[in-house]
């Protein structure tokens, strides 16, 4: 079973940035399709971002431009670089990884964007 551990998050003004880490154990990072989402205060969760083999990525449109997704498998960790961030990036960061009923989630890391 493979663990999630995210860490990062904080408190930030709008145009800040954050950078997002996801812990991986249990398996190597660049051997799995890693994503992360996101739940704001009161809705759903979202996706934000996925990386795939050879480090193809793609990313949710509310994102895109703004945030960047990396891995080091040195140290078996992805990234969420976050840059220009907005209220609305205000949200709960949860790294995922697995398909259908095999899925591994982090226990999130709050994400405060204010002035």
């Amino acid at each position: 079973q493979v663990q999630l551990v995210e860490s990062g998050g904080g408190f930030v003004q709008p145009g800040g940035s954050l950078r997002l880490s996801c812990s991986v154990s249990g398996d190597a990072v660049n051997s799995l399709i890693m994503r992360w989402y996101r739940q704001p205060p009161g809705k759903r969760r979202e996706f934000v971002a996925a990386m795939f083999d050879g480090g193809r990525a793609n990313y949710a449109e509310a994102v895109k431009a703004r945030f960047t997704v990396s891995e080091d498998a040195t140290n078996n960790t992805m990234f969420l670089q976050m840059n220009d961030l907005k209220p609305e990036d205000t949200a709960v960061y949860y790294c995922n990884t697995g398909r259908g009923g095999d899925q591994s989630w982090g226990q999130g890391t709050q994400v405060t964007v204010s002035s």
